[in-house]
């Protein structure tokens, strides 16, 4: 799941961070050309910002109406469970300005984790999901119980929740416990959803459907799956696990194919430093065997694909850091659903972490991105940057 450790030897210096000896690595990917004359990213998330000393794991998207929402986790501190809130903020005017920040959930001292976002297109509704954990203890402990809430676990177990938003994220629902509907009953510790963002499909038999990408532990023996929902989110189910996928996937995206078929992107969780990938034909109810993406080097970080229909053609874009460590984020492009990725161009040399692109209603792109002083920025551009 989240790396906190790799993210501190980003920030500090951009010194390589090495890969260990054990684990195997793919070729070298020859250096991409580097976009010039963007417009300078626009900081949304700052440390510091309404007492959060750290901020951390973006999630944006944009409503029926326009409205872009940044979304990420404020905490007390860089680990990953610091008491953490979810937080927001919000964009009229494309992402040139954003609102004040707005803490939108929190329980208790347990922290939050994971911000996952999807807009039902057919109602304007914004859900957003997120992670509760006990709060003595992290994601490595040994202590973490699979199950249930109220089962023999008691209350040291890690909950999914929802909240809902009708009005562009103006306000927010009250949290929904749906740990049950979307997380495995047996052999399941940690969950995490994506982080980042979930789809709705629009092609083929399941039109409609909203997916949420998933992770599961116990750590270091990673599988992936989505939760899906066909009542607009009112209830939800889960999905089988990728096959193959234990000890080599991790934290994951999802994204709807020509056809209507979805791929699952993932995070490295072993084996070779490439991402990770599998496509369902139904839903996302099941998966075919887990496969390296030859084209995508993963130097162990979370990532972010879409897609993206411009008016030249639609394409997928996937963005991630290219290396060494968590730096220079690059924009790939691929034409044939993710097969191959021959299009790549870094458009954000230096620090560059956790992200999500967005596809903006003026046919740009945005990226809300992890950067250098733990900031969290936004920035935009056109495709054709990455084309030309």
């Amino acid at each position: 799941m989240n790396d906190t450790l790799l993210l501190l030897v980003m920030a500090a210096s951009l010194v390589p961070v090495l890969s260990l000896a054990a684990v195997p690595t793919s070729p070298a990917p020859s250096t991409p050309p580097v976009a010039t004359n963007l417009a300078p990213p626009v900081a949304v998330f700052t440390p510091g910002d309404a007492g959060y000393p750290a901020v951390r794991i973006p999630s944006i998207v944009v409503t029926k109406a326009g409205t872009l929402l940044a979304f990420a986790e404020g905490r007390r501190n860089l680990s990953d469970q610091a008491e953490n809130k979810i937080i927001q903020k919000l964009s009229t005017d494309g992402g040139k300005t954003w609102s004040k920040l707005q803490t939108i959930a929190a329980d208790g001292r347990r922290p939050l984790n994971n911000p996952c976002t999807v807009v039902d297109q057919k109602t304007g509704q914004v859900l957003l999901m997120f992670q509760s954990y006990p709060e003595h203890l992290k994601e490595k402990d040994s202590r973490i119980q699979t199950g249930y809430a109220g089962d023999d676990a008691g209350d040291d177990i890690v909950k999914s929740y929802l909240i809902r938003s009708n009005d562009d994220g103006a306000t927010w629902s009250q949290i929904e416990d749906v740990t049950r509907q979307v997380k495995h009953p047996t052999g399941a510790t940690t969950i995490a959803s994506g982080p980042g963002i979930g789809i709705q499909l629009q092609k083929g038999p399941h039109a409609g459907r909203l997916l949420m990408p998933f992770n599961e532990g116990p750590y270091g023996q990673w599988n992936i799956y989505t939760a899906y929902s066909d009542d607009d989110g009112a209830t939800w189910q889960y999905g089988d696990n990728v096959p193959g996928g234990m000890g080599l996937v991790n934290e994951c995206q999802v994204v709807e194919l020509s056809d209507g078929r979805a791929r699952i992107n993932s995070r490295r969780g072993g084996g070779h430093d490439l991402r990770k990938t599998s496509v369902s034909q139904d839903g996302g109810q099941t998966w075919s065997p887990v496969e390296d993406v030859a084209d995508l080097v993963d130097p162990t970080c979370m990532a972010s694909i879409i897609r993206f229909n411009a008016p030249a053609g639609t394409q997928l874009l996937f963005a991630g850091p290219l290396g060494p460590g968590r730096t220079n984020g690059t924009i790939h492009v691929s034409s044939d659903d993710g097969q191959t990725w021959p299009v790549q161009k870094t458009l954000f040399p230096g620090p560059y972490a956790y992200s999500i692109l967005v596809a903006l209603p003026d046919d740009t792109v945005g990226d809300l991105y992890e950067a250098a002083e733990h900031k969290i920025v936004f920035a935009r551009f056109p495709l054709e940057a990455v084309l030309k």
